[in-house]
């Protein structure tokens, strides 16, 4: 049975994932790593990195992670969702910065 998530997956997301498949099936490719060798380095079956290779949404992110990490290409992940480069969430919060700004009150030494 699939997932509702899976079904309902945005076509922006469903668009990406088959990208960084094609990206995988290249990368493995360069480095003339066959099905078989990648599925046993990743601990996973053939059937499972054949749905990497074509972006399956239903394959976790720790699978995603493996295969990457295989293939030297891990580093980019930590950098997906970066809040520095979170410009929707840079802008939220700049709109809420107040509008004015009071300076510290004094507190006055009694003599």
């Amino acid at each position: 049975m699939k997932s509702r998530a899976t079904s309902t997956l945005p076509r922006a997301a469903r668009r990406a994932l088959v990208k960084l498949g094609e990206d995988i099936t290249v990368a493995r490719k360069k480095r003339r790593i066959s099905t078989v060798s990648m599925a046993e380095r990743a601990f996973i079956s053939r059937g499972t990195l054949y749905k990497v290779e074509r972006g399956n949404p239903s394959v976790s992110i720790g699978i995603y992670a493996t295969v990457l990490a295989i293939l030297g290409l891990v580093d980019g992940l930590a950098d997906v969702a970066d809040r520095r480069s979170d410009h929707l969430g840079l802008d939220i919060d700049e709109d809420r910065l107040p509008r004015k700004v009071q300076p510290p009150r004094r507190i006055r030494k009694r003599p």
